[in-house]
């Protein structure tokens, strides 16, 4: 019995030592497992974290060369740019001294809409002393008939002697009008002696140019075998002329009112009366006359037709007949329409 008790305590302690020694190897075993597991846990939030800078990463890298690229541009732009406004205005300096003559030509136009007499472009009014000349272009539109010869002489006679009698009323005329200007000098009336000088300057000139007449090829004027294609009646009586006399009519009534209109701005600068028929450009009524087509008795009355209008108007300051444009003034063309009262002939 001793013997089997040995036994069992011997089983009995073996079994024991075996668990014992079971119980502290799996402990053992569990621990590296246990710690496993939170190294993993941070490796994984370490890769996490890495892949959330990654994903930070490339905008950083995307805009810095973005940075670069647009402060590289306007450099290498600026210094092409700098030469090329600088080259122009070299290039356009030489131009702009061709444009100062325009300047300088404007310069002369910039009084003329103060509608001043004494600055008015009435040197260049002795234009229609050259209608003959100037007026041959529309020779084509009456080419289909002509004058006879008999009658193209007949109308060179008239016109000479029209231009020897113009030249003696012309002399007539000019030696009234130093006594006229005395009178206004006495009067105190000084824009209207101005204007009164100017005018028989401009007649002078004009004079000087009728001179030249006598040289004049009445052959290569189309006036005078053209036949007449327009009537018009002055003083209970009916008169013809072809399209160069009509032009003179026009220009009569035209100069008429642009003397007309100085000589009133004139009265009322001098605070004078209304008064048209005292003014030597009315009563002379001979400028723009170059003594050919139509008689001097009727221009002079068509001349006086614009003139009291332009009288009108330019003492009043108003513009009820005519109009003030490229310098000069003219009359309304409904106006000059009335005026003339010119008749096609059919």
């Amino acid at each position: 019995m001793s013997v089997s008790m040995l036994n069992r305590m011997f089983v009995a302690a073996a079994a024991i030592s075996a668990v014992s020694f079971v119980g502290t190897v799996v402990p053992t075993n569990a621990q590296p497992q246990s710690q496993q597991d939170p190294k993993q846990q941070e490796q994984k939030k370490q890769k996490e974290a890495q892949k959330q800078k990654e994903k930070q990463r490339p905008p950083q890298q995307q805009a810095q060369p973005q940075k670069p690229q647009p402060q590289r541009p306007p450099q290498q732009q600026a210094q092409p740019q700098k030469p090329q406004p600088q080259r122009p205005p070299q290039q356009q300096a030489q131009p702009q001294k061709s444009q100062r003559p325009l300047r300088q030509q404007a310069q002369p136009q910039r009084p003329q809409p103060q509608r001043s007499p004494q600055q008015q472009p009435v040197p260049q009014r002795p234009q229609p002393q050259r209608p003959p000349q100037q007026q041959g272009q529309a020779e084509p539109r009456q080419l289909q008939r002509r004058l006879p010869q008999q009658e193209q002489q007949q109308l060179i006679g008239q016109q000479q002697q029209r231009l020897v009698q113009y030249r003696d009323q012309l002399d007539q005329q000019q030696r009234l009008a130093p006594q006229q200007a005395v009178q206004l000098q006495q009067q105190k009336r000084s824009a209207q002696y101005d204007f009164q000088q100017q005018y028989i300057a401009r007649l002078r000139q004009q004079q000087l140019s009728i001179q030249n007449a006598p040289n004049y090829n009445y052959g290569g004027d189309p006036y005078f075998y053209t036949p007449p294609s327009y009537r018009y009646s002055r003083g209970g009586r009916y008169y013809e002329t072809n399209e160069y006399g009509a032009v003179v009519l026009r220009q009569a009534v035209n100069y008429g009112y642009e003397e007309g209109f100085g000589a009133g701005q004139a009265d009322r600068q001098d605070r004078w009366a209304f008064n048209y028929l005292n003014s030597y450009a009315y009563q002379d009524g001979n400028y723009g006359y170059g003594g050919f087509y139509i008689e001097r008795d009727d221009y002079r009355y068509y001349f006086r037709q614009g003139f009291r209008r332009g009288y009108e108007d330019g003492y009043y300051g108003r513009y009820r007949y005519g109009v003030h444009a490229t310098g000069r003034y003219t009359v309304l063309g409904p106006v000059l329409s009335v005026i003339l009262n010119l008749q096609p002939l059919r």
